[in-house]
């Protein structure tokens, strides 16, 4: 039986290269974004007939959580949820509705659709995955992306805590959070970020995470050493080093 794939975020970089990866490997795969343009784009490009269904989903709205239970109808189940959808900004003049789109889309719709897919298979007794991108970025404050970097850690958190959950509740639900460093997507096009990573190689790494049921990835091996050494500068260094 083929296993059965949600990616929410699939428009475009990470989460378009995991659906496409996906449903290349026969899992059948059910898509949604903003764009359904986009979103058919992708299905146009992934072998005949493994896009099972799509949705324009919004995750920042009320009906999110509605739009994937109707997904996850539709696909007969699901066996791994994969989250990809979120916004971030460089905010050094603190731009308030940055900041408060930030939260609204990484914080309030981040918990409104995991929170959604772990009640389902925990409501179902199903034995499932969450997988979640999140970002290197979560490990330390970073001045130079209050919002972003603060949404991040709090995404690392609560994967944390639901996997904790899971497991004092004894459910069969698997948990991957995946942080990678840059990546060459819309969300940072027309910085000149360093070290960027190509998407389909992180998806290809990403994939391989959830086939070998890791529960921390970060990607690269060059941000891995990154994060090992940076975790080691004490607070009152960090908030004097200027990082953008």
């Amino acid at each position: 039986m083929n296993k059965k794939a949600i990616v929410i975020g699939a428009t475009s970089g990470i989460g378009r290269e995991v659906a496409l990866q996906l449903a290349e490997k026969g899992w059948l795969v059910g898509i949604a974004g903003r764009r359904t343009d986009l979103l058919r784009k992708v299905q146009r490009q992934a072998p005949e007939g493994r896009i099972a269904c799509l949705r324009q989903i919004d995750i920042t709205k009320d009906d999110a959580s509605d739009l994937l239970q109707e997904m996850i109808s539709e696909m007969g189940g699901m066996d791994l949820y994969f989250h990809s959808s979120g916004i971030g900004w460089q905010n050094t003049t603190l731009d308030i509705d940055k900041e408060l789109q930030t939260v609204a889309t990484n914080g309030m719709g981040f918990v409104r659709m995991v929170a959604t897919a772990y009640r389902w298979m925990a409501g179902n007794h199903k034995k499932g995955h969450i997988a979640c991108i999140t970002s290197i970025a979560g490990t330390k404050g970073l001045g130079a992306a209050p919002a972003y970097s603060s949404t991040k850690r709090f995404q690392n958190h609560y994967i944390e805590c639901l996997s904790q959950q899971a497991r004092m509740r004894h459910l069969p639900i698997l948990f991957t959070d995946i942080r990678p460093g840059f990546v060459k997507t819309d969300l940072i096009a027309g910085n000149h970020y360093p070290l960027q990573l190509d998407a389909h190689r992180v998806a290809k790494a990403i994939v391989d995470a959830i086939e070998r049921e890791k529960a921390i990835k970060v990607i690269d091996w060059r941000y891995s050493i990154l994060v090992f050494f940076w975790r080691l500068i004490p607070h009152w260094l960090w908030t004097r080093m200027k990082i953008g």
